[in-house]
């Protein structure tokens, strides 16, 4: 006598593989879509922390250097090779310094403007490279939950056409399609959340750092406008 056939058994928790293997192409291409800007994101948060805080030190040690150096050519052509954002801005502003009071009668007030002038298009120029990369962040954060929501829709049009071709509108028919389609806006949320979180706290970095060279730029400037009045 031929024993009866064991029973399927119901699988007691989520297996992200399987519901990858078993979806639909199309949610196939965006949950493949979507785990690759994940990735993306966090190689940024992960460079991203690491160059901030490279700079921010640099930055730091050659502004110190910087005030109590006399020779501040030679410091200058040191810094730069570097790429020390500080030492960029402190060198546009000394460039336009010597070539305003190159020629003699020297105007104050126009030189100290064109001063200002170059020393603030660089701490911009500065701080739109340093934030260039983050727009990736803000485009992933606002897009990646829709593109999610995409692959949701489609999955849960694909179950309501199996329904229609079974005959059946029981759990056991659409639950797997509809889990599949749940997993694709899972995904884009994994996505979307840490790129919002990296870009509102790294946009807030870099406009401290803006600062920083901002006031850095200022104390550069007082020095040089005193120095003008002595020309």
């Amino acid at each position: 006598m031929l024993s009866a056939a064991a029973p399927a058994v119901a699988p007691t928790r989520l297996d992200p593989v399987e519901l990858f293997l078993q979806a639909d192409i199309v949610v196939q291409a965006v949950m493949i879509g979507l785990i690759l800007a994940s990735i993306w994101v966090w190689m940024i948060i992960v460079s991203f922390s690491l160059r901030i805080g490279g700079l921010s030190k640099k930055s730091a040690e050659y502004e110190a250097e910087f005030w109590e150096q006399r020779d501040r050519e030679a410091l200058l052509t040191k810094s730069v090779r570097k790429e020390i954002p500080a030492a960029r801005v402190a060198a546009a502003g000394l460039d336009e310094w010597r070539k305003s009071t190159a020629k003699q009668p020297v105007d104050r007030e126009a030189t100290r403007q064109r001063i200002a002038a170059a020393m603030e298009s660089q701490i911009a120029e500065e701080a739109d490279q340093m934030a260039g990369r983050l727009n990736f962040l803000a485009t992933v954060g606002s897009v990646a939950p829709f593109v999610g929501l995409f692959g949701t829709v489609w999955g849960i049009m694909n179950s309501f056409f199996q329904i229609g071709a079974q005959q059946s509108a029981s759990l056991a028919v659409v639950a797997p399609g509809i889990a599949e389609a749940l997993f694709a806006t899972a995904i884009g949320l994994f996505a979307a959340i840490p790129a919002v979180i990296a870009y509102n706290r790294f946009g807030g970095t870099v406009d401290r750092y803006e600062a920083s060279l901002q006031r850095f730029a200022d104390k550069l400037h007082m020095g040089l406008s005193r120095e003008l009045d002595r020309v």
